[in-house]
């Protein structure tokens, strides 16, 4: 009987033994999987479009933040050459109005004044003319004095002047002399926009004593980007560079101008330096206070970029697909750089007269994975 049981047991082992000597391990899902590096043959080439990387200038740009901002020579601030109380204003904030366009109507003592001023200087240069005759008709016939004339002439002549100065004072005022009326209008003094408005109808305007002008015109033709540069780039910035604009409210819009003042003091809280830049408005699209971003040249250097659009991103990584035959690619991991405009810089993984992909990694990619 103990002999029975050892041989079942010994038997039992060597099946055991058997069975694991036999068996084989499964190939993993992932062994199917195709890996970086291998070659995918495209089966509809339809969309795909391919180029040859060559060497190309990658150009190293300086961007400096700014803003729009007014010439300071075209805006004019507006008060009435009298006081008076306003009585209506004829335009709003933001209007476009045109030189000699009246801008607001005021009741205006100072104007009643220079009005009777002239007449008295009138009336009273007539009276001196018609002494000057008398006394010259004297003269002639020796009935009186030559000092006398003298005195009439002199007369004569103050009274001309006083006339003179009152009639100039009317056309300061913006008044004839037939004028009966004491409204004083305000024109405007050239054209452009109505920045601001300072007083409302029924307030009393103080003249040139006021705290604030009638209103503010500035012509916006012409504009200003002005912008912060630290003093450490501006080695590299002078009178005259080129450059480009680039506006938030216009982004798939570039302008380009030159740099024509470069400021002479350095803020001594942000260490930079003012830069202005000169543009024309046409349309008046470009508004005070916009944000701007000012945009040069500093330098070049040759390297390799691809379009933007041929570059495969899977999280920290990127891919190109590189032509080896006829539509066979192989997708390869690359380093990029900078981004210029809608390029990109590759720093390794390429080299000059590799084909790649340029439109239609998509479609390459849907293939790989089959």
């Amino acid at each position: 009987m103990k002999k029975f049981v050892f041989w079942t047991l010994v038997l039992s082992f060597l099946s055991v033994s058997g069975c694991g000597g036999s068996s084989s391990p499964r190939p993993t899902a992932a062994a199917d999987q195709p890996e970086i590096g291998n070659l995918f043959v495209a089966q509809d080439a339809k969309g795909i479009q391919t180029i040859t990387v060559r060497p190309s200038a990658i150009p190293d740009y300086m961007e400096i933040p700014g803003r729009i901002t007014l010439d300071p020579t075209r805006v004019v601030h507006v008060y009435p050459a009298a006081g008076g109380r306003v009585i209506e204003m004829k335009v709003r904030p933001w209007d476009r109005i045109h030189q000699g366009e009246t801008l607001a109507l005021l009741e205006s003592s100072d104007l009643s004044r220079a009005m009777a001023d002239y007449q008295k200087a009138r009336a009273d240069a007539a009276l001196k003319k018609k002494a000057l005759d008398r006394a010259a008709d004297l003269l002639a016939h020796h009935a009186i004095a030559e000092k006398d004339a003298q005195q009439a002439e002199a007369d004569a002549q103050s009274a001309n002047a006083e006339e003179r100065t009152a009639l100039d004072r009317l056309h300061l005022l913006g008044a004839e002399p037939s004028a009966t009326s004491s409204q004083l209008r305000v024109i405007a003094p050239r054209s452009g926009v109505v920045l601001d408005i300072g007083n409302a109808q029924g307030e009393l305007s103080k003249s040139l004593d006021a705290a604030q002008p009638l209103c503010t015109i500035a012509d916006l033709d012409t504009v200003w980007v002005e912008g912060d540069i630290f003093e450490k780039d501006l080695a590299g910035l002078k009178s005259g560079t080129s450059v480009s604009i680039a506006l938030g409210a216009y982004p798939d819009e570039k302008r380009t101008g030159r740099v024509s003042v470069i400021g002479d003091a350095v803020d001594p809280v942000t260490r930079t330096l003012k830069v202005r830049v000169v543009l024309s408005n046409p349309g008046l699209r470009l508004k005070p206070d916009m944000f701007a971003t000012i945009r040069l040249l500093r330098s070049s250097t040759l390297g390799i970029l691809v379009p933007a659009t041929a570059v495969e991103r899977e999280g920290v990584a990127a891919y190109v697909f590189v032509g080896i035959a006829s539509n066979r690619f192989e997708r390869r991991q690359v380093v990029l750089g900078r981004t210029v405009d809608e390029n990109l810089e590759v720093t390794s993984g390429l080299t000059a007269g590799n084909v790649i992909v340029s439109e239609g990694v998509v479609l390459l990619r849907a293939a790989s994975q089959d």
